[in-house]
């Protein structure tokens, strides 16, 4: 019924194999310098190019997906599998707004709310 974890994971060694150590993503706002690369981007989603501040997927020096900080929006590579990436966007985004004191809870900002010591 159970098999060894080598037989599960087909014997990958992380630190030996190429497949492993290339998908690292780095989650950042994007820059000056990325916008022709979101627009492309964009363009390849068949959407309209992200506006305002925007943070971005990037993985192997290029973005792979972008979300919008205003609205939520995202754009990605519809070719490759950006589903984590874009999960690590949304991730981000949410620890930003909480650090921003931005998050509701029932309809009220939790700015300036601090937690009751025990």
């Amino acid at each position: 019924m159970w098999r060894r974890i080598e037989e599960v994971f087909d014997r990958i060694d992380p630190v030996n194999d190429t497949q492993a150590l290339r998908d690292v993503v780095v989650i950042r706002p994007a820059r000056d310098t990325d916008i022709a690369a979101l627009h492309d981007l964009a363009e390849l989603d068949s959407a309209a190019p992200l506006t305002g501040a925007v943070l971005v997927a990037i993985v192997d020096d290029r973005p792979w997906a972008a979300l919008a900080l205003d609205d939520g929006r995202v754009i990605a590579d519809p070719f490759i599998p950006t589903a984590g990436a874009v999960e690590l966007l949304r991730l981000r985004a949410t620890q930003m707004r909480v650090a921003e004191g931005r998050v509701r809870r029932g309809g009220v900002a939790l700015r300036g709310v601090r937690r009751a010591r025990a």
